[in-house]
């Protein structure tokens, strides 16, 4: 008998012909033998029809209550989905964030679990129940509701997979895995078998949106075996799991893309030592992430220029606060530039094969495609560039790279 924890998003239990096909397919599992925790996200559009209510009321509601009504998305799926698992003659109990023992810091809307009290969930498996608990959601040393933030369900999963010691943390969804890109935008994406943490990590952050990067995070410190499967089909789906010697042989393992960043720069500052964390300090204050960073001379003595990037929907408050910081500098201007995409590629393979990056940016120039900001890490190149030239970008790096094949040993000189 093996625990599992499985983890079913949004479009996987929109309706009531979903919620009964899940419940169907977790009974088949249990059948086998297994003992099941199923962590459930709110049905399809439910938590933004939340978010709307609470700012018809208050364009600005207070986060403490938000997570109050937010939760509920979650309870609601699991309430249905444990009606349909007894309408089908099995035991099931529905478990709140609170009732799962699933405690967190206080940072309302963006909680990280501290740690997890396993008692209560493990009562239920002994007695023979599937136990149904509540994604995105958890409550904090003073007893408040929290949630996790967008995507936190996959996160809830994890760590219970984690903290319960299970054989697998299997994360369904409407895709069939994790693929070599996009597959709405480069229809010759590959679905891969095994990606590594660290790689699973590189592409949630630049813009993947099959995992949440926490969840991937708890995986990785805790070694929990990940599987990304579709809810659909009966496919098999890719593992995420620590790195072997198959992941190294494909020097990039994937393509990602994020158009929801903004680029900022601030020219003329004065170089020298603290100027930079003046520029920064107000930013990190108003809690607003800064992604890839650059300085470099601005051509007048002494000067300096600074542009990063953020996310757009902190674009026009990030410009006010360098405008301020450039007001108190004194002499620099504040340029902005909403209308670019990040674009990276991927893959444990290049940290013993050299010139991958040099193959990317010849791709990108024989597209005309220019590029604005570039930054690395041991396995990833990221590049900013228009917007425009996003779809493009993906496909003839995907090509160039020929990611629609199985993966050899290939040194790019």
């Amino acid at each position: 008998m093996a625990l599992v924890v499985q983890k079913y998003g949004g479009t996987s239990v929109a309706n009531a012909e979903r919620i009964n096909a899940v419940a169907r397919r977790v009974l088949a599992r249990q059948k086998k033998g297994d003992q099941l925790v199923v962590v459930l996200s709110a049905r399809a559009g439910e938590t933004d029809r939340l978010v709307k209510l609470g700012k018809e009321i208050c364009s600005c509601p207070d986060p403490r209550e938000m997570d109050v009504l937010l939760s509920t998305g979650e309870q609601t799926t699991i309430a249905l989905f444990c009606i349909a698992v007894k309408a089908m003659g099995a035991e099931a109990v529905s478990m709140t964030g609170y009732q799962a023992g699933i405690i967190t810091d206080g940072q309302f809307g963006q909680a990280r679990i501290s740690w997890i009290q396993t008692e209560p969930v493990m009562e239920h498996l002994q007695a023979g129940k599937i136990v149904v608990v509540a994604g995105f959601q958890g409550y904090d040393d003073n007893g408040n509701i929290t949630t996790l933030g967008r995507g936190g369900s996959d996160t809830t999963a994890v760590a219970l997979a984690a903290a319960l010691h299970a054989g697998v943390c299997e994360i369904y969804t409407d895709v069939e895995g994790v693929f070599t890109a996009d597959p709405n935008i480069c229809p010759k994406a590959r679905k891969l078998d095994k990606v590594s943490y660290e790689e699973m990590l590189e592409m949630a952050s630049m813009g993947a949106k099959v995992l949440h990067l926490r969840s991937v995070e708890f995986g990785l410190n805790y070694n929990v075996p990940i599987m990304v499967l579709s809810s659909f089909t009966d496919a098999p789906g890719t593992l995420v799991s620590r790195e072997d010697e198959t992941m190294e042989k494909m020097v990039v393992s994937g393509i990602t893309y994020n158009k929801s960043e903004s680029r900022v720069t601030i020219t003329n500052i004065p170089d020298q030592p603290g100027i930079a964390a003046k520029v920064f300090q107000p930013i990190s204050a108003a809690k607003i992430n800064v992604d890839l960073i650059v300085q470099g001379a601005s051509g007048v003595p002494g000067r300096a220029h600074i542009s990063f990037t953020v996310p757009g929907s902190s674009y026009d408050e990030t410009i006010r606060i360098l405008e301020s910081v450039a007001h108190e500098l004194g002499d620099c201007q504040v340029v902005g530039d909403p209308g670019i995409a990040k674009v990276s590629i991927i893959g444990v393979g290049m940290r013993s094969h050299s010139g991958v990056a040099t193959k990317m940016f010849q791709t990108l120039a024989r597209e005309g495609i220019n590029i604005k900001m570039i930054a690395t890490s041991e396995i990833k190149v990221s590049c900013i560039i228009d917007e425009k030239y996003t779809e493009l970008a993906v496909r003839v790096l995907h090509d160039a790279f020929e990611l629609d094949k199985e993966p050899v040993k290939t040194e790019y000189l």
